[in-house]
């Protein structure tokens, strides 16, 4: 049996490893200003008040009625402020380097960043309808919205990603891709906040999708299972590392459709009104309304 020395002999000589390692920067986070990293428990929770207030009845209580409707997305949305305001300014600090900076700018910035974002709301609740009524229309299966709000793995994943693509427009570091990476585990749908995406999306089954940062993707377009919208390949700088944040993903016009399993790569366009059937790989653009069956 190891000896309580023994025992410290080894945390000893492991601590004095790990010091010698070169992993600064890698491996291990020095907060310039004692703060706490962005917290997934507390993202999750504003997702769950982000989920009443964009779809209310559905999500939290279900007996919300006309009467009480307006204090209890107000509520919901005063909850939201308080939480999210604090996980953007541990966003920004978790990239803040600048140990002269004063944590109250981060602090004030964060509250204004939050206050744009909340103004953002009510345009991604008209983006979620029509992802809604896209999803009932593009499946016969569906009986009604309320089902596919709550059952259908694209609804879900379009609610994080949209709320998600705000939060990067307004320029917040690390929340947006916890934010999709969350919806990644729950559906097994991946997209990149980067990503552009119109009116009336549909992902019908979602398992395996990818879509890439720089897509864009038109109004009308519906994806099956397994369809990746990525990068053919990306150029490096002169130190041999990739090239950060250039245009490398497929453009996709409106009135697409994408069968399951198909690869689409590099930055192409597939026109307006085309069809990609299942299985296929595509890396040339496919002019508009052309079927791609083999």
């Amino acid at each position: 049996m190891t000896s309580p020395l023994d025992k410290k002999n080894i945390i000893d000589r492991i601590v004095r490893e790990f010091s010698e390692q070169d992993v600064s920067g890698v491996l291990q986070h020095l907060s310039a200003h004692d703060m706490p990293m962005p917290s997934i428990e507390s993202l999750n929770e504003i997702m769950e008040l982000l989920k009443k207030v964009l779809f209310p009845g559905f999500f939290g209580h279900s007996e919300v009625s006309s009467e009480t409707m307006d204090y209890y997305i107000g509520a919901n949305l005063d909850n939201v402020y308080r939480l999210l305001s604090e996980q953007i300014k541990r966003g920004f600090c978790f990239e803040c380097h600048d140990e002269n900076r004063l944590c109250n700018e981060c602090e004030y910035k964060a509250k204004d960043v939050t206050k744009r974002f909340l103004s953002s709301l009510p345009g991604i609740k008209h983006l979620l309808s029509t992802d809604v009524i896209a999803a009932f229309n593009g499946d016969p299966a569906a009986r009604n919205y309320g089902e596919a709000i709550f059952c259908y793995p694209s609804i879900s994943a379009l609610a994080y990603y949209r709320i998600a693509h705000e939060l990067l427009k307004l320029e917040v570091p690390l929340i947006p891709r916890i934010i999709t990476e969350m919806s990644h585990s729950l559906t097994g749908i991946d997209i990149h906040p980067g990503a552009t995406i119109g009116e009336y999306f549909f992902i019908d089954h979602g398992t395996g999708v990818v879509i890439g940062e720089t897509t864009i993707i038109g109004k009308n377009v519906r994806l099956y299972q397994g369809v990746t919208l990525g990068a053919k390949s990306f150029p490096l700088d002169e130190n041999g590392k990739p090239i950060k944040g250039i245009p490398r993903h497929p453009i996709v016009e409106d009135d697409v459709i994408i069968y399951s399993n198909s690869t689409i790569l590099g930055r192409i366009t597939i026109g307006r009104g085309a069809v990609i059937g299942g299985n296929q790989w595509v890396t040339k653009d496919v002019p508009a309304e052309k079927k791609v069956t083999e």
